[in-house]
């Protein structure tokens, strides 16, 4: 975590745990001297707990044939993540952030492998929160099959930063049979979700005190490269393939039709979602579809593919909400590269691009 890590196959020595005994990080914990070893040692190291991390050196190296293995192409992705607040019903930063880059690997057609993790931590930042974060991000890069192999760790001064930002890189290798782009929707192809949209967005609210809701809401995040390899399993040919973070699924859909020049239409009916985001969000004047996931995708796939990857979705246990949609229409002069909502009473509106943010530092 200072800049240093490389893959090693030989036995390293297990290090000391719970080396630092101050209860607040401080600037001598990013000097470079003794002080910051220990609190690499004692929170990353330990934690990620692999030899590639432990041997502590300024590189990670990758030997080329185990990456063939995988596929043909490397994909190669970064994220930084500063969410407010830190923690949230169903998930952390450091959830977000081993999640965040997974997927955006997976989404690709990659299978994901290897991360960096860099964090920059505001001094008087507790320790045993820092701890938290750690493991969370261990959890579900274990639940992912994904190794923290490099890294950085830097420390502000208090009021220079937000508590706590992270930053994780991914590396992974693209499976020989895809080819996933924002340019391949078709007409005739349909438009799949995973599950129920917003949650994530929702969970935020509620962890803000911005939204008081009887029944308790958990943020969705979650890595997705299980539920995508199912899905290709069943069949390679999905032609679009992307997560709903940042702008929902209302902006994915947007990259898409533009991307392809063509018109995707949407079944507001058809919508997964649930009946307190829904009711939060017509209370608040916020549209679900523009609310930020961090465990559901979009995917476009020729209707003669959409149901066996729709079953092997449903199969899946990130993926037994999910349900089509939408199609995909040639586009026409007035409606080439928009997304068009069939809505329930029966009229049509369309669906832009977020103008602005709905919800300030959501990942």
């Amino acid at each position: 975590m200072n800049d240093r890590a490389s893959t090693s196959i030989d036995p390293v020595t297990p290090r000391r745990a719970q080396r630092v005994r101050d209860a607040c990080v401080n600037l001598a914990h990013g000097s470079g001297g003794r002080a910051m070893r220990d609190l690499i040692e004692d929170v990353f190291v330990s934690t990620f707990d692999n030899p590639t991390l432990a041997a502590l050196e300024d590189q990670a190296v990758f030997a080329l044939a185990d990456l063939a293995a995988h596929g043909d192409r490397l994909a190669f992705t970064t994220d930084s993540y500063v969410v407010d607040p830190l923690f949230f019903p169903g998930g952390d930063i450091g959830t977000l952030a081993v999640s965040g880059t997974v997927n955006d690997l997976a989404v690709c057609g990659a299978t994901p492998l290897f991360l960096s993790c860099a964090v920059v931590i505001e001094e008087g930042f507790a320790v045993d929160l820092l701890r938290r974060v750690a493991a969370s991000i261990q959890r579900v890069a274990r639940a992912a099959g994904v190794a923290i192999v490099t890294g950085d760790t830097k420390v502000v001064e208090r009021g220079c930063a937000d508590k706590l930002f992270i930053n994780t890189a991914g590396v992974g290798v693209v499976r020989r049979d895809v080819s996933i782009s924002a340019r391949h929707a078709c007409p005739g192809d349909v438009v799949i979700v995973n599950g129920y949209l917003g949650d994530h967005g929702a969970a935020i609210l509620v962890a803000r005190q911005q939204l008081a809701l009887e029944a308790d809401i958990e943020s969705d995040c979650r890595p997705l490269n299980g539920l995508i390899a199912a899905m290709l399993d069943a069949s390679p040919r999905i032609h679009c393939l992307r997560d709903a973070t940042r702008g929902g699924v209302a902006t994915v859909l947007n990259e898409f039709a533009q991307g392809s020049n063509v018109t995707i239409r949407l079944d507001e009916a058809a919508l997964p979602l649930r009946e307190q985001v829904q009711g939060a969000c017509e209370i608040l004047g916020l549209d679900p579809l523009y609310l930020a996931n961090e465990g559901k995708l979009v995917a476009v796939v020729p209707a003669d593919a959409a149901g066996r990857v729709l079953a092997a979705m449903r199969a899946h246990p990130d993926g037994r909400e999910a349900a089509v949609i939408g199609t995909v229409e040639r586009g026409e002069l007035d409606t080439s590269g928009l997304v068009v909502m069939q809505t329930a009473f029966g009229g049509q509106r369309i669906v832009d691009m977020l103008v602005g943010e709905q919800l300030p530092r959501i990942c």
